[in-house]
C-alpha cells in the first residue's frame, strides 16, 4: 500500500495553495500533518483529520467544534484514497462553507497525484526487479520465489530462449553525473520499442540486454541478430560525448545458456576492442577462435607458446616479420593474396617467411610448427 511521505504531502499542499485562497493541511494516516502552507503546524496532531480517517468520510469542523479538538481550526478534512485505501487526509482552514465547494476538486487534484505517484512508485519496482531478474540469470544464481512470482505476475516466459548482448559505453571523459544521465538513455533505447527484451544496469558503464534468442520457426539465426545488433547502434548515432560499443554473445540452450552467453559476450568486447578498436559492433560468430583461446592468456602455456614471437621481436624491433606473419594467416596461407595484401613482391615474401622461420625455429611447412606460430599470434597483445 502506498504511504503518503513528506515530500509529496508538501507538494499537494503547495499546488492546492496556487489555486485557492487558504491554508492546506495534509496528514498522513495517523493524522500527523506533514505538508502544509502554515510550517509551525508540522509535526502536530490533527483531530480533525483522525475522525475524518476513522469514519472514512469528509469531516466539517466549525469554531464551536475546534475549540473542543486538540490542533483543529475551523475548515474541512477529507480523506485521500490511493489504490482503494485511505493513506492519509486533506484539511482547507476556514469556514466550512467557505471551502466546502472547492473540498471536493481539491481532494480529486490529490488524489490524482498520488495515483500518479503510486503507479511511478510501480514502475520503478518493476524496472528494479527486471534489473534484479537479469543479474541473477547471467550470474546462474537460483531465482528466489518472490522473484518469480513477480515474473509470472508480469507474464514474462523465464523458459524462453535468449542471447546476452553487452553495451560499454566509454564516459571515462565525463563527470559521474553525465555518464549517469548517458546511461539512462542508452536504457531508454533499449527498451524501447519493446521486443521482450531484459535489460539490466551492470555498472556506470556496462548494460546488458536478454533477447529471445530463436525465431518463429524455434531457429537460431546468428545474422538476424547480428542486423538487429547493427539497427539499435543506428539509433544510438545521435550526437554523444561517449562511445558505444555492442557485443553479441553465443547462444547456448538448456541451463545455465544465459550465463554463458554473457560470458561469450563479455569475452567477444574485450578481443574485439584489441583486435578492431575502430568498430563498435562485435559478434561472437567473426571473433570465435581469438575468443575460445581468450581464457588462455593466462599461465605457463600461454607464455611457452608466444616464445616464438617474443624471439621474433628480438631480432626484428620493427614488427615488420610480425605483420607479415599475420597477414600470411589472415590470407589462409596464401603467398600471392599476402603479397599482395602487403604490397610486396612475392619473393620478398618468401624471404620474410624464411626468415620467420630462421628465427622462431619452427617450420611453416610442419601442421605443429605452423599451428604453434598462429596460436602465439592469437594470445599475444596487440603490436
Amino acid at each position: 500500500m502506498l504511504e503518503l511521505d513528506p515530500l509529496m504531502a508538501q507538494r499537494i499542499a503547495d499546488r492546492a495553495m496556487q489555486a485557492i485562497d487558504c491554508n492546506v493541511n495534509v496528514m498522513d494516516a495517523h493524522g500527523i500533518i506533514i505538508g502544509s502552507g502554515d510550517k509551525q503546524r508540522l509535526g502536530s496532531l490533527h483531530e480533525g483529520a483522525v475522525l475524518a480517517i476513522s469514519r472514512a468520510r469528509t469531516v466539517e469542523v466549525d469554531q464551536a467544534a475546534a475549540d473542543q479538538l486538540r490542533g483543529v481550526r475551523p475548515g474541512i478534512n477529507l480523506p485521500l484514497r490511493a489504490q482503494g485505501h485511505i493513506v492519509g487526509a486533506i484539511g482547507l482552514t476556514g469556514e466550512p462553507a467557505a471551502v466546502r465547494q472547492v473540498g471536493e476538486l481539491v481532494r480529486m487534484t490529490a488524489e490524482m497525484m498520488l495515483e500518479q505517484l503510486a503507479l511511478t512508485h510501480l514502475l520503478e519496482r518493476d524496472s528494479r526487479l527486471r534489473e534484479e531478474l537479469v543479474l541473477h540469470l547471467i550470474r546462474d544464481e537460483p531465482l528466489p520465489e518472490s522473484l518469480m512470482a513477480w515474473a509470472q505476475r508480469l507474464q514474462l516466459d523465464l523458459t524462453m530462449p535468449r542471447v546476452v548482448a553487452v553495451v560499454e559505453i566509454d564516459s571515462s571523459n565525463m563527470a559521474v553525473d553525465e555518464a549517469l544521465q548517458e546511461l539512462q538513455q542508452v536504457h531508454a533505447l533499449l527498451v524501447s520499442p519493446a521486443r521482450d527484451n531484459l535489460v539490466a544496469t551492470v555498472s556506470l558503464t556496462e548494460l546488458v540486454i536478454l533477447k529471445p534468442a530463436l525465431d518463429h520457426n524455434g531457429q537460431w539465426q546468428p545474422e538476424v541478430h547480428r542486423k538487429r545488433v547493427h539497427a539499435l547502434l543506428g539509433r544510438m548515432h545521435e550526437p554523444r560525448r561517449s562511445t558505444v560499443r555492442i557485443a553479441l554473445g553465443q547462444y547456448f540452450a538448456g541451463s545455465g545458456g544465459i550465463a554463458r552467453s554473457w560470458r561469450t559476450a563479455r569475452a567477444t568486447l574485450a578481443v574485439g576492442k584489441s583486435r578492431q578498436p575502430g568498430q563498435q559492433v562485435f559478434c561472437y560468430q567473426d571473433l570465435v577462435f581469438p575468443v575460445l583461446l581468450d581464457g588462455l592468456r593466462e599461465g605457463w602455456q600461454a607464455t611457452e607458446i608466444r616464445q616464438p614471437l617474443l624471439r621474433l621481436a628480438e631480432q626484428d624491433p620493427r614488427g615488420q616479420l610480425r605483420r607479415t606473419l599475420a597477414q600470411w594467416f589472415a590470407h589462409n596461407m596464401q603467398p600471392l593474396a599476402t603479397a599482395t595484401a602487403l604490397h610486396i613482391h612475392r619473393n620478398t615474401l618468401d624471404y620474410r617467411l624464411r626468415r620467420i622461420e630462421e628465427i622462431s625455429g619452427l617450420r611453416l611447412a610442419q601442421t605443429d610448427d605452423c599451428m604453434r606460430l598462429y596460436l602465439a599470434l592469437q594470445l599475444a597483445d596487440p603490436a
